[in-house]
């Protein structure tokens, strides 16, 4: 097992590679660029030659792309146009954010997912099944800025129920050690501040959830519609198995392959596809973070947030591919 996992770490230097080289290009092909960006079009050609000089955006693409690649192996990610801060520095203030938001929408997604896609199995054929069929294909079609402007508009804006922006009523004074703030607020004893940032999780978490939770739903019917009807199982059913063992050794657990690798590749995309839910809710996380630096075109926080949102992405799915062996003991990670 430490050995398989050695081997998927060291596949990830040939991919990090790649991805450097395919998202220096992109970032250098934004129309525009970072001096303009950050002094405004009235600024003087004098001006831009001096932001240029300043963060080397003069040189050779190719000297830039070295410079910038001997720099990623020193540990050196660059400094933040925007902030004048280093891109490492901002991406761990804003990581926990996200994660966090990432989570909560994953708990949604999982909580609700897998046992609606069990149940629309059991009843295959019925109305229920045919309804969960429909709402899962809404959800996976419903545009996630969409949803979230409504979600913002109805539970926000009409009914007050629920904070409409922002990670924590800036009136309450809260201790952050971690920068998670739910957990801070417990580890602390301040439980008003954690139960306040539950509810500044809840509509962005409904949002980035909604398409992993339709996802989910149709993975699980599906799986467990060809567990349901497999030899072992009318075997066991004939021999007098009870319903429970039936259902959760026999069918639940042995269709939980294709599930968990989707909800692993959905983790992934929750982590780097936070931007427009952030962006809606003014959520302060990497998404974001991300969506302005576009604007500014802050080439060094758009490198290396992508770099560490894949090493992220990587390093979920190599868990997910581990994961395997313990849930299903016949496969054997290789």
């Amino acid at each position: 097992m430490l050995r398989t996992i050695g081997r998927r770490l060291l596949f990830l230097i040939p991919t990090l590679f790649g991805l450097s080289i395919l998202l220096f290009a992109w970032v250098r092909a934004l129309p525009g660029g970072p001096a303009v960006a950050l002094l405004g079009e009235k600024a003087t050609p004098e001006a831009v030659a001096r932001v240029n000089e300043l963060y080397g955006f003069n040189k050779p693409l190719l000297e830039q792309y070295f410079i910038w690649v001997g720099r990623l192996l020193q540990g050196d990610f660059g400094t933040s146009i925007q902030t004048n801060r280093p891109v490492t520095e901002e991406f761990l203030r804003r990581f926990p954010a996200t994660l966090e938001l990432s989570v909560m929408a994953l708990i949604f997604a999982i909580g609700v997912g897998i046992p609606l896609g069990y149940w629309a199995a059991r009843r295959h054929g019925k109305f229920t099944d045919h309804a969960s069929v429909v709402l899962s294909l809404i959800g996976i079609t419903i545009p996630v800025f969409f949803l979230a402007f409504i979600l913002k508009y109805v539970f926000a804006v009409q009914l007050g129920w629920l904070p409409s922006d922002g990670r924590q009523n800036p009136r309450i004074d809260a201790t952050h050690p971690t920068g998670f703030y739910v957990w801070d607020g417990i580890i602390t004893g301040e439980f008003d501040a954690a139960w306040d940032a539950i509810l500044h999780l809840i509509l962005p978490a409904l949002a980035l959830g909604t398409i992993p939770l339709a996802i989910i739903v149709r993975i699980t019917r599906a799986s467990v519609l060809e567990v349901q009807n497999a030899d072992y199982v009318r075997t066991g059913r004939a021999k007098g198995v009870g319903s429970p063992t039936l259902r959760n050794r026999f069918i639940l657990r042995n269709s939980m392959l294709p599930v968990i690798t989707t909800i692993g590749l959905q983790t992934g995309l929750l982590i780097s596809g936070a931007v427009l839910t952030e962006t809606v809710f003014a959520f302060p996380g990497i998404g974001s973070f991300l969506a302005r630096s576009i604007f500014t075109r802050d080439f060094p926080v758009l490198q290396g947030f992508i770099i560490f949102i894949a090493i992220a992405y990587a390093l979920i799915n190599l868990a997910v591919d581990v994961s395997y062996s313990f849930i299903d003991p016949r496969v054997r990670v290789q």
